[in-house]
C-alpha cells in the first residue's frame, strides 16, 4: 500500500518516522474542509481536526501545530470574504487584536514545554467541556445590543482567550463570538466576522511560536489548509446568508465521537490515572 512518511524532528521523542496511509491523509483532508466551514459559521472547527489528528498517530503538540497551519490560512480566507463584505470593523478591533496576538503568542509557547502525554490525556477532558458548553450555552442574539465592556475590558478577554488558543485551540472562535455577542453588544453576523479577525491574529501567532519550535508538518498542513480555505468560503457565506443556526449541534455530535474515538484507545495516557 502506498504510504507518505513524515518524519519528525526537534525534541518530540521519536526516532523513526511516522506512517500515514492515504486513506488517513484523504480523512484528514475531509474533516479539515468540514472544519472550515463549522469555523466560518460560529468557530469550534479545532473540535474536529485535532482529535482527528491525533487519531491518525500523529503527536499531540505536533497535532496542534499543524492545525494551527491550517486553521491560520482558512481563517485567513473567511476574514477577508466578510472583511470585502463591510463587515469587519479593523479600527475598532485593533487594539483587542493586538492583546489577542500577544496571549496566543505566549500561549503557543508554553505548550511546547508541557509533556506530550499529559496533553494526550488532557484533549479528550477538553473536548467533553467544549462539547458541554456548545450544548448548554444560551443563543446568541442577531442584532446588535447595547456593550456591556469598553475596549479595556474587551482586550483582557481576547488576550486570555488568545492564550487558550495558542495553547491548545478548539472553541476559540466560538468563545470570541460569543463574547462579542454577550459583552460587546455585537449582532452574530457581525460578531462571526469580526471574530475572523481576532481568530486571525491569534492563529498566526501560535503557528508563529510552533514554527519557531519546529513542530509543523508542512506537507499534511499544507493539504488541510487547501481543504480549509474551501470550507471556510462556503462557511463564511452561509453564515452571511443564514447566520451560524444549526452549527451547535453538528458540533457537540463531533467532539463527543471524536472524544469516544481518543478513549478507545487503551494506551491513552488518561486510563493511567485510574
Amino acid at each position: 500500500m502506498l504510504q507518505v512518511h513524515f518524519a519528525f524532528r526537534a525534541g518530540l521523542g521519536l526516532t523513526g518516522g511516522m506512517e500515514l496511509t492515504v486513506e488517513a491523509i484523504s480523512f484528514l483532508i475531509a474533516i479539515a474542509f468540514l472544519a472550515g466551514g463549522v469555523d466560518a459559521l460560529a468557530g469550534g472547527g479545532g473540535l474536529l481536526t485535532i482529535p482527528a489528528l491525533m487519531a491518525a498517530g500523529i503527536p499531540p503538540v505536533s497535532a496542534l501545530a499543524t492545525n494551527k497551519l491550517q486553521s491560520t490560512i482558512g481563517t485567513a480566507s473567511a476574514f477577508l470574504t466578510f472583511h470585502r463584505a463591510g463587515h469587519v470593523d479593523l479600527k475598532a478591533f485593533a487594539v483587542p487584536a493586538l492583546g489577542a496576538f500577544l496571549g496566543s503568542l505566549a500561549g503557543g509557547t508554553a505548550v511546547q514545554f508541557i509533556e506530550p502525554a499529559f496533553l494526550a490525556a488532557f484533549v479528550p477532558v477538553l473536548l467533553i467541556a467544549m462539547g458541554l458548553y456548545f450544548l448548554l450555552a444560551p443563543p446568541m442574539s442577531e442584532v446588535d445590543r447595547h456593550a456591556r465592556v469598553g475596549r479595556r475590558g474587551l482586550t483582557l478577554i481576547t488576550t486570555g482567550i488568545g492564550f487558550y488558543d495558542g495553547f491548545f485551540g478548539p472553541g476559540t472562535g466560538s468563545f470570541m463570538t460569543t463574547a462579542l455577542v454577550a459583552l460587546g453588544g455585537l449582532g452574530l453576523v457581525r460578531a462571526i466576522a469580526n471574530t475572523k479577525f481576532l481568530n486571525l491574529s491569534t492563529n498566526v501567532a501560535g503557528l508563529v511560536a510552533m514554527i519557531a519550535g519546529g513542530k509543523v508538518l508542512w506537507l499534511l498542513g499544507a493539504g488541510m489548509a487547501a481543504a480549509n480555505v474551501a470550507g471556510n468560503q462556503v462557511g463564511a457565506r452561509l453564515a452571511m446568508r443564514f447566520g451560524g443556526k444549526g452549527v451547535r449541534p453538528l458540533l457537540v455530535v463531533m467532539s463527543f465521537a471524536l472524544t469516544i474515538k481518543l478513549l478507545s484507545d487503551p494506551d491513552n495516557p488518561l486510563w493511567s490515572l485510574f
